[in-house]
């Protein structure tokens, strides 16, 4: 029983890291077609805020700027949508280009077009959840090992 958690906790570790990377790789595919095939519209920013995560002891503060905004689309329809890691010098009340596509407008992107920040940053992220992936691989390993050979931790 006490050796299951072993291979329980690494397990879920392994399929929490495989569903972000799914959803990673996802948006990355719904960023890259938006902005290959979406319709423009202007937009206004109608909020900006700033929300920051870290800094507890000897750690760093990640400061992530958020920016809401509204537009209409060739159909008529006022959609309001949130966005985060946009431009700083966006403020409230500015105009920006969005761009969407007709049958999902509210996932709309005011980033500019720049497919290699979208292929480092989804790369970078992809080898980080692999190395969790092969340090719980290894640990299942070692554990296994452990308790299968004769003297091992359990009888």
């Amino acid at each position: 029983m006490f050796e299951s958690l072993f291979y329980l906790a690494p397990t879920l570790i392994i399929a929490g890291v495989g569903y972000a990377a799914y959803r990673m790789v996802q948006r990355a595919r719904r960023i890259s077609r938006t902005w290959d095939h979406g319709l423009t519209a202007e937009a206004r920013c109608l909020r900006t805020y700033a929300t920051t995560s870290g800094g507890g002891g000897n750690t760093s503060v990640h400061t992530t700027l958020h920016h809401v905004y509204e537009y209409t689309t060739r159909e008529g329809r006022t959609i309001r949508f949130e966005e985060e890691g946009g431009a700083g010098t966006v403020l409230e009340g500015d105009f920006v280009t969005v761009r969407y596509l007709p049958e999902q407008p509210y996932l709309a992107t005011a980033l500019p077009r720049s497919r290699g920040r979208l292929v480092a940053e989804s790369g970078c992220l992809l080898a980080f959840l692999g190395v969790i992936t092969v340090f719980c691989l290894v640990f299942m390993l070692v554990a296994h090992m452990m308790f299968s050979e004769p003297g091992g931790v359990m009888p």
